[in-house]
């Protein structure tokens, strides 16, 4: 290792930087050591060999230093990474600086510095077109890039004498290599110094201007020429590495200059550039390539193999230069290839006036020889096996410029005067409208309307404008286009508001172009102007006419309206609408389009006359249209004769045999130049040729023919058609060529089936005709159904498929047939009649089927074979024919059951193909044939009263049991009456038990027989079975008879006797007795009393039953009611009963009875509706006839306001009873009404319910009085809702729902909801619910109106009286000082902003977060402010700030960069609504001038003192500037003088340089703030020392000026020798770049290091608000831990939360007073609302004491009292605060009375406390302790009245004792009176609602502090991950391969630089950009708020500058 001495402070090693990095591979490291204060303060450096480690470097470090190996101390990063052995060979890099320290983490104690190396990235030229050219309006900006080429080419060229070539050849044959694009031209060549000065990004002519070999050879501006055509078009430095970069990816240069043998190639590529990155070369250099003309052998590439042929052609060419790009972008081949009349019409239109010269390409006048005429522009493609294509841009002809220039009319030429040198010239063009159109061009890209989808809609021609939405002016630079911009307009040609002297459409029908030279400032790629359209529109500017070259002094505006006039009387022409017929309306079009339409017969166009049945053909339609006119429509509401632009014509096509329509076009599709005897002719024509007739053949046999009957399946052969007009010709497509309406002919083939149920296509196919093949059909074989067919073939139309054609069956030709079924060929079963039984015959009918299926017929002889197991079987025959059938099968066999069984019967046919099938069968039993009955004995006994049961059998011929349908076995008795019959239905089984009801023989004495005959009738076949049955007598129950005893006498009651007793008795001693059938009594048993049942009681004692006693009878009470009684007996053999009916009979006089007969309500004011019936009844209510006529005298009628006037009683005389009408009362309260009704000792009562009459009146429920004003705030809710009631005119509430209820209100008046109709409740009421009211400040009335039975019912009239609200924010107020001026980079004056209300007050206690300040740079967009506007936050108040409502906005930093800026304050009122304040728009004006600068920095001299002047020139047209230290240009009003001198490197040089002359120093005139130095050149043999380095140091001396300015000092090489002159300059050159490329490398190294350190203090900021944050929330015992916060803090957050609304929501004292509205910040409110009390007792009380004052509102003022006042018309009480006497207030901190001193004078009971200290006050506390002080004074309060007596008491003795309360309601006064009512509190809810509120609970508030802390701890947490975030990522960034690699550029070009430095013999370059005069000093770190400020400037900067 070796080392090298210190560079001194803030140096550096040159030598070391050389070294370093060499071929051995060490390393060179740059050492600070900051272990201690007197540590040198340089760098240095030190060399590590390639094998070293990390103790070998160690002790080189020592060594170095003179540092013992002993001594401790670290060696880290300048990020304090420790260097260790094992990380040393990944930390250690070449050109890494190093910190010699105590320990890691120790201060720095003097600043160090750091190398850094940058430079730009390729991508910065290989991307540049990429964000270059962007598409615009749709358009590609592919022939924009094209056009930068076609520039350079223009430029180069503009000296030529002769032809002007510039050739643009697409070489798109892929046998010749790779698609690539070659631009060539003739132009003067290029030296290889100027092919470098080319590939210099942004080297623009200017720039290049100072250098002899620049291929300008120093820059001269054009004479001025018309439309500044100057070929001055190549500018900036930019176009052609963009336009190349764009197209492809690689670029070859190749130029000779006219006056050199050699050609000089530069090849830049994209590849080549990432070959260089990736091997770490200097991407910014490469090679030259010089050669002779022609030779192309260092082409090797296939790819390039086009280059030979380029190449090969430099033969003839004096001097040239081409561009051949590759790697061509495959979408631009694409586009190139299919696009390539429209791109090359884009650059004819761009290049138009350099093609054609200053007049355009007027077509209409000969071509003159002129000096634009020798321009050639070709365009050439080439493509594989394609012809080349080839265009010259002289010869398009439908470019925009050729378009505009050739139909327009006149034009109207005018100039704009502008400040400084800029020239506009410019032309209108009118396009006029010319019979059946508007002229204007259309352009391809910007179509001026939309086209329609149908053709036939262009009858609205006359409202669409001709140019549409285009602007009227395309601008021109320097004679090329500027396509992304144009010029709407000026204000002298837009169309006036008021009609002017031409019609508002000529102002459509006019485009035009504006020409400006180069002094107007246009983007690098030429595609918009940046400032042409704003100096234009300058009110300054000044435009004049130019007519015939000369200006005109009048007004512009008079005469282009006039000149417009002029046009359209001239140009334009119309047609003119005759014989007029109507208006109508077109239903056919849609329904905006419908009309009016006028309606003419007649027309005269272009001096022709139309008219209605003229013949005329159409033109641009699709097909053309032969008809005749039906008449002419015109848009509008016209009336007689009218010229107009447009319209349409109806046509009735001919022929109309043909066509039967109607079309509808525009008149400008009538053709009118055809002659009528040519439309004639036509549809003679038309006529003749249409389709006549088919022509069918069979080329391959299987012919068709006509009625055949076919076989199924016979082939049908293929078809050949042709279809034959009336002449015989063939024919493909309908007649009509000639116009395009042809249609082609279609043959359709059908097979159709004919069915009964219709006919069905089963074939369907459609031939069309092609050129190679006639219509033709293939063989057709699936023809296989049986029926009737037809073949139909029909000519159809191909769109429609329509047969007819104009009306006409097209030809057709149809031929029918039948197809028949085959011989059989296997046979099936037909449907066999169910069901098979034994011995039945049954049929087999058989179906046969040919090989299709289809049904055949038997006709030769066959014998089936029938077989099935366990049967007998055999059939009589079988027949043959279309119904074939087996006859008379049957079968024979046990079948196990009567459902049979299944068997499979085989059926063979021999003789079939298929000829053998199996039927399964299932075999039922047979009919029956015989009946089997047991039991088999003949004779049968049986006792009277019982039934027998017999079982039957049904059996067939082979005894199996059947069963069938209707089998019923019958058993008839026979030998006495009335005996049953026994039925039995055996058809589902064959067998059952036959039974049936007992055999009852009637008196029966003794034994008796009987017969039994059992039979089926529906079989007679079948033997009847006889048995005899022998019949014993029953001894069972078999009468039953109830007896009445009275006495001794038993009265028999018989079977339903009826028996009369009185109601409400008891009959007693029935009895009951029951006989056999021999009439003998029979015992009654316990057995057979169970079985006896009485229905008219469930309790019957069985003990009276065995005696035969029957239980008691109840007679009912109402002879209404008949009780039906019944005695019944009922066992296995009989069922006995017995029955009477009970009549009740009334019993003697007992009640009066009232009934109420109709509604029991009456209305007030009217009659009851229903009547009262009045009877006399028993006691148990049965009515009694006891009335008579003359009753009526007796009965008397009372009631509580009963009105008796009215009164009508009736004797009903059919009922016995008295009606009673007339029922009415005095009108009262409502409710029920009892009335009293007697007749002697009787009387009753009746209640009927008294209602409320009919409604008449509307009335507020729970409402102030109608004449009190409701006061509210504008926008707030209306405090009680608005309730109506319907009473009547008593004011009694009237219950009719339904009725609908009106607000009727002003419309000023806005109600929320809306106003909606209502309607009443079942109660009468309507709730209109709870308005939010708008309105206008003032008084305002609404009235609530209903209608009932059409009939309106006035409500009252609500007055309201509108307030303003005091918390409603409607504007900002901003205060600040408006006579400041806003100077560049200092602070803003103090901004004070203040929240105004509606009633003008300034809203206080707002959250300052929620106010905020946006700064913008305006812009043309408009005022709003843009989404990256600065937001600040406004700062705290100050102590000595007294207006604490106001927000203020102070030491915010000024821009730093001129211009126009906006301020906009903004309050956010809530998430969704912002308040912006008025846009303040300032100017920020330049600082104080600080520092003189060039406009542009120019290259560092290098000259000698030789004769050349060239070689001596030291500056060339140099401008300098004063500007601020931000920039900005200022001291534009200064004068004087800038002194430039010439001095060298330290005072001792005096071999110092002279100016020329030999001169030491020279004067320039500075005026308007600049300097132009146009040039500065060395004296010839002027002193000097060869290579060294001077400086010219340009002074300025500014007498206005009292500081002194920072000079501008140029620093220049000096040489003796020439040619060593022009060696150092290109180093120079080189150096110069270099410096500039580190410089920026630096700024980038610097900004990342500032942006750190601000990340940095944002950390350590939000970590310490964190971590205050959650100490704040432990003290409140919320532990959040350190993992998974936010989790845990939600948790937190939802809990409390939860907390919170549970206790919100628990009831709590409210006063319900309605609190008086604040229509000002200067009413606090009632007295009642402005303090809560937490104990309930206490809150009574007090709130009892002072009940006098509570609805007391409290106003600030005495004003505001007063207008309360006067408000309220005197009935509200107010109290002002400016009225108070405030020294006479109590002291809220003075002790009780009892306190004397601190110490107790005597211990009271009762606990005593102040009542103004139970008082909480949510607002206004100050304003609120003088209201309670002054009402309340000292007033105690304790818990009873003895301890208030006792603390009285004891008080009087020492002091005066103020007024005593007590908890319990009592009060003592001051006086000492206590006791009565006065002095006693009522309960609480006696208080109305006028009680003090209770406060939110405590454990609510803490609840929110807690909530709000966790709020702003989540938003901690949230910020210090985002910090921490941002800043991890910028370290990282920081740490990236990108950003290693720019730090090594640095330090390699740093090393370049200094050996350049070297070379040249300067002076190292510094590390920063400071003159010699001015030596670096170390800048302290700037605080926290300064880099803020900084970081906001420079954010500012880059967006405004975006």
């Amino acid at each position: 290792m070796a080392a090298t001495g210190s560079s001194g402070p803030g140096g550096s090693s040159s030598g070391a930087r050389a070294a370093a990095g060499g071929s051995d591979g060490s390393r060179t490291v740059y050492l600070f050591d900051r272990r201690e204060k007197e540590s040198e303060l340089g760098e240095r450096a030190l060399q590590v060999g390639e094998g070293s480690d990390y103790a070998g470097f160690r002790a080189s470090v020592c060594q170095t230093l003179g540092i013992s190996p002993e001594e401790k101390f670290v060696i880290t990063t300048t990020s304090r990474k420790e260097i260790t052995c094992d990380n040393f060979e990944e930390t250690v890099k070449d050109g890494v600086t190093l910190y010699l320290l105590q320990s890691v983490n120790q201060l720095l104690l003097s600043a160090t510095k750091e190398r850094i190396d940058f430079l730009p990235h390729y991508d910065t030229l290989v991307k540049s077109g990429m964000y270059e050219y962007y598409a615009s309006e749709g358009q590609n900006p592919l022939p924009f890039a094209f056009a930068e080429l076609i520039d350079n080419s223009l430029s180069a060229t503009s000296r030529n004498s002769g032809i002007r070539r510039i050739q643009i050849k697409l070489l798109f044959d892929e046998t010749q290599g790779k698609p690539a694009v070659a631009v060539i031209d003739n132009g003067r060549g290029m030296t290889s110094k100027q092919l470098n000065n080319w590939a210099v990004y942004r080297l623009s002519k200017f720039t290049r201007q100072g250098d002899f070999e620049s291929d300008h050879s120093g820059y001269v501006r054009p004479v001025p020429v018309p439309r500044s055509l100057n070929s001055d078009i190549s500018y900036f430095g930019v176009g052609g590495k963009q336009a190349v970069f764009f197209v492809g990816q690689s670029a070859r240069m190749i130029s000779k200059p006219a006056d050199s043998q050699d050609v000089h190639e530069l090849v830049l590529s994209k590849e080549d550039f990432e070959k260089k990155e990736k091997n770490k070369e200097a991407i910014y250099s490469g090679f030259i390539s010089n050669r002779k003309p022609s030779d192309s052998v260092h082409v090797t590439n296939d790819d390039e193999r086009f280059l030979h042929h380029l190449i090969s052609e430099e033969k003839e060419k004096d001097s040239f230069t081409a561009v051949v790009i590759t790697g061509v972008q495959p979408e631009h081949i694409q586009y190139l290839k299919n696009y390539f009349h429209l791109w090359t019409r884009q650059l004819a239109h761009i290049y138009h006036y350099y093609i054609h010269g200053p007049k355009g390409n007027e077509i209409r006048t000969s071509k003159e020889v002129g000096p634009f005429s020798n321009i050639d522009i070709e365009i050439s493609m080439f493509e594989k096996g394609k012809a080349p294509k080839i265009v010259n841009l002289r010869g398009i002809q439908d470019d925009m410029q050729t378009l505009y220039i050739n139909t327009a009319a006149d034009s109207f030429e005018f100039k704009a005067q502008l400040e400084g040198d800029g020239i506009v010239e410019g032309i209108i063009r009118y396009h006029p409208f010319l019979y059946d159109r508007e002229t204007y061009p259309d352009d391809p890209c910007f179509p001026s309307k939309l086209k329609d989808e149908d053709d036939d809609d262009d009858c609205y021609i006359i409202e669409k404008a001709a140019r549409g939405k285009r602007p009227i002016f395309e601008c021109f630079w320097n004679g090329r286009l500027i396509p992304y911009t144009s010029v709407e307009d000026f204000d002298w040609c837009t169309p006036p508001k008021k009609r002017g002297l031409a019609p508002i459409e000529c102002y459509n029908r006019i485009s035009g172009a504006l020409f400006t030279n180069d002094k107007f400032q246009v983007s690098t790629n030429k595609l918009t102007f940046m400032d042409l359209e704003l100096k234009l529109k300058d009110k300054n500017t000044l435009f004049t006419r130019i007519l015939n070259g000369q200006q005109q002094r009048m007004k512009i505006d008079r005469e282009f309206a006039l000149w417009l006039k002029d046009c359209h009387e001239k140009y334009d022409k119309q047609i003119k609408f005759t014989l007029f017929k109507g208006i109508i309306t077109r239903p056919d079009l849609p329904s905006k389009r419908q009309g009016p339409w006028a309606t003419y017969s007649a027309i005269e166009w272009d001096g022709k006359i139309y008219q209605k049945g003229q013949l005329v053909k159409t033109i641009k339609t699709l097909p053309l249209f032969y008809g005749s006119i039906v008449r002419f429509f015109l848009y509008g509401d016209h009336d007689g004769e009218v010229y107009a632009t447009g319209g349409e014509v109806q046509i009735a096509m001919e022929p109309q045999a043909l066509y039967d329509e109607i079309k509808t076009v525009p008149i400008a599709k009538l053709d009118r130049t055809v002659a009528e005897k040519v439309v004639k002719k036509y549809v003679e024509d038309e006529m003749a040729r249409l389709p006549d007739r088919l022509s069918v053949t069979w080329p391959e046999g299987d012919e068709l023919l006509p009625n055949e009957i076919r076989p199924a399946g016979t082939p049908i052969g293929a078809l050949r058609i042709e279809i034959l007009n009336k002449k015989g010709e063939a024919m493909q497509k309908l007649p009509g060529t000639s116009h395009g309406g042809s249609k082609k002919l279609l043959v359709e083939l059908k097979v159709i089936l004919h069915t009964s149920s219709g006919n069905k296509e089963i074939i369907s196919h459609i031939s069309q005709h092609g050129g190679k093949w006639p219509y033709w059909f293939k063989k057709m074989e699936n023809i296989q159904k049986l029926g009737n067919y037809t073949l139909k073939l029909q000519v159809v139309l191909n769109e429609s498929n329509a047969d007819t054609y104009a009306g006409r069956p097209l030809p057709s030709k149809a031929i029918k047939f039948s197809v028949k079924e085959g011989k059989p060929e296997k046979f099936s079963f037909g449907l066999l009649d169910p069901h098979f039984r034994v011995g039945v015959p049954f049929n087999i009918p058989l179906e046969f089927q040919d090989e299709f299926g289809h049904s055949s017929q038997l006709v030769t002889d066959i014998q089936p074979v029938l077989e099935a197991s366990g049967l007998s079987l055999h059939y009589e025959d079988i027949t043959k024919g279309p119904h074939c059938v087996i006859r008379g099968v049957t079968a024979k066999g046990p079948v196990n059951s009567c459902q049979g069984k299944n068997f499979n019967l085989k059926v063979s046919l021999p003789g079939l193909k298929e000829d053998s099938q199996i039927l399964k069968m299932r075999l039922l039993p047979g009919p029956p044939r015989r009946l089997k009955v047991k039991p088999d004995s003949e004779i049968l006994v049986i006792e009277n009263g019982t039934a027998f049961p017999f079982q039957v059998e049904i059996l067939d011929e082979s005894d199996n049991v059947t069963a069938q349908p209707k089998l019923v076995v019958h058993c008839k008795f026979l030998g006495a009456s009335n005996l049953p019959v026994y039925v039995v239905d055996c058809s589902s089984s064959g067998t059952s038990i036959l039974t049936g009801p007992a055999i009852q023989v009637q008196n029966i004495k003794k034994d008796q027989t009987l017969k039994a005959r059992i039979e089926i009738p529906s079989c007679k076949d079948v033997a009847a079975v006889e048995k005899t049955i022998k019949v014993l007598p029953s001894s069972h129950v078999a009468r039953l008879q109830i007896f009445s005893v009275e006495g001794q006498k038993a009265i028999q009651i018989k079977h339903q006797d009826e028996v009369n007793w009185i109601a409400g008795d008891v009959m007693r001693n029935l009895i009951f007795q029951m006989y056999d059938e021999g009439e003998r009594e029979i015992n009654i048993t316990s057995a057979l009393a169970e079985k006896i049942k009485v229905n008219w009681t469930p309790d019957i004692n069985k003990e009276h039953l065995l005696q035969g006693l029957l239980p008691d009878v109840q007679v009912p009470t109402s002879v209404k009611d008949m009780r039906y009684c019944q005695v019944s007996f009922q066992d296995d053999h009989v069922s006995l009963e017995s029955a009477f009916t009970v009549r009740p009979l009334p019993d003697e006089p007992k009640h009066l009875k009232c009934d109420l007969q109709g509604g029991k309500t009456v209305q007030m004011g009217q009659e009851l509706q229903g009547e009262i019936v009045v009877i006399v009844t028993d006691q148990y209510g049965n009515q009694i006839q006891a009335f008579s006529p003359s009753s009526l005298s007796a009965l008397g009628i009372a009631g509580v306001g009963l009105d008796s006037s009215n009164l009508k009683t009736t004797f009903q005389e059919d009922t016995q009873s008295i009606s009673v009408k007339g029922i009415k009362f005095v009108p009262g309260p409502p409710g029920n009404k009892d009335l009293c009704f007697t007749w002697r000792e009787f009387s009753d009562f009746i209640r009927v319910k008294l209602i409320s009459g009919p409604p008449v009146k509307l009335l507020l429920v729970d409402w102030p009085e109608p004449k009190e004003i409701i006061q509210i705030i504008n926008g707030k809710e209306l405090q009680n809702p608005l309730i109506v009631q319907l009473c009547d005119q008593w004011d009694n509430p009237a219950p009719v729902p339904q009725v609908k209820i009106n607000l009727v209100k002003a419309s000023s008046l806005k109600l929320t909801p809306s106003n909606q109709q209502h309607k009443t409740d079942e109660k009468g009421r309507a709730n209109l619910g709870v308005f939010s009211v708008s309105a206008p400040r003032g008084e305002h009335t609404m009235q609530i109106k209903a209608i009932f039975n059409k009939t309106t019912i006035e409500g009252p009239i609500i007055k309201l009286m509108i307030l303003p609200d005091p918390e409603k924010p409607i504007r900002l107020n901003v205060k600040y000082d408006k006579d400041t001026s806003f100077l560049a980079g200092s602070l803003f004056t103090d901004f004070m902003i203040s929240v105004i209300s509606e009633d003008d007050s300034v809203i206080k206690s707002i959250n300052p977060a929620r106010i905020s300040m946006k700064l913008w740079k305006m812009c043309s967009s408009g005022n709003r402010p843009p989404a990256n506007a600065e937001t600040f936050s406004c700062n705290k108040i100050k102590d000595n700030e007294k207006e604490e409502d106001c927000f203020y906005f102070r030491d915010k930093v000024i821009p730093n960069k001129v211009g126009t800026y906006c301020i906009q304050f903004s309050f956010m009122m809530d998430k969704a609504n912002t308040l912006n304040s008025e846009q303040i728009i300032f100017e920020v004006l330049p600082n104080q001038p600080v520092k003189l600068i060039p406009e542009i920095q120019p290259a560092t001299p290098a000259v000698s003192n030789v004769r050349s002047a060239a070689s001596r020139t030291l500056v060339k047209d140099l401008h300098l500037h004063i500007t601020d230290e931000y920039g900005n240009h200022t001291g534009a009003n200064l004068v004087g003088t800038i002194i430039a001198t010439i001095k060298g490197s330290s005072e001792e040089d005096n071999d110092i340089p002279l100016f020329n002359g030999k001169v030491k120093t020279l004067e320039f005139p500075f005026v308007n703030g600049s300097a132009e130095i146009s040039s500065l050149v060395l004296a010839e043999n002027s002193p000097g020392k060869d290579s060294t380095e001077y400086f010219i140091v340009f002074e300025p001396q500014l007498p206005a000026l009292s500081r002194t300015l920072e000079p501008y000092i140029l620093p220049f090489m000096f040489y003796n020798d020439v040619k060593k002159q022009q060696q150092m300059a290109a180093l120079t050159k080189e150096k110069d770049q270099l410096s500039k490329s580190i410089i920026m490398y630096r700024s980038l190294f610097e900004a990342s290091k500032q942006l750190v350190d601000e990340m940095k203090c944002q950390v350590e900021e939000a970590k310490l608000k964190e971590a205050q944050l959650r100490n704040e929330l432990k003290t409140h015992n919320i532990d959040i831990p350190a993992t998974q916060q936010m989790t845990h803090i939600e948790a937190h957050l939802k809990k409390k939360l939860a907390e919170q609304d549970e206790l919100k929501k628990r009831p709590r004292r409210l006063c319900t007073l309605p609190n008086y509205t604040k229509g000002s910040a200067d009413v606090l409110g009632k007295i009642a609302h402005l303090a809560q009390i937490e104990d309930d007792r206490a809150a009574v009380v007090i709130s009892w004491h002072l009940a006098s004052d509570m609805d007391c509102v409290v106003t600030l003022t005495t004003d505001a009292a007063r207008r309360i006042y006067d408000e309220t018309q005197g009935r509200q009480q107010v109290l002002p605060l400016d009225s108070i006497y405030k020294k006479t207030l109590p002291d809220w901190k003075r002790p009780l009375p009892h306190l004397r001193n601190g110490k107790l004078y005597f211990k009271p009971i009762g606990d005593p406390i102040f009542a103004r200290d139970l008082l909480t006050f949510p607002d206004n506390i100050e304003h609120c302790e003088t209201v309670f002080g002054m009402l309340l004074g000292d007033t105690i309060l304790l818990d009873n009245l003895d301890a208030a007596n006792h603390y009285r008491k004891e008080v009087v003795k020492i002091t005066h004792c103020p007024t005593l309360l007590t908890r319990d309601g009592d009060r003592i006064r001051s006086n000492g009176k206590f006791g009565g009512l006065q002095n006693k509190a009522p309960p609480m809810d006696k208080l109305r609602g006028m009680v003090f509120g209770a406060p939110v609970p405590k454990q609510c508030l803490i609840l929110g502090q807690q909530i709000d802390l966790l709020q702003q701890y989540r938003s901690a947490v949230c910020k210090l991950g985002s910090v921490n975030k941002d800043l991890n990522g910028q370290l990282e960034y920081l740490h990236t391969p990108d950003m290693k690699k720019k730090k090594q550029e640095l330090y390699e070009q740093e090393k370049n630089l200094k050996l350049i430095e070297q070379k040249l013999g300067m002076t190292p370059t510094r590390k920063c950009n400071d003159s010699p005069r001015h030596p670096t000093t170390e800048c302290p770190i700037p605080p926290k708020r300064m880099r803020r400020e900084t970081t906001r400037q420079s954010r500012i900067i880059t967006k405004t500058d975006a």
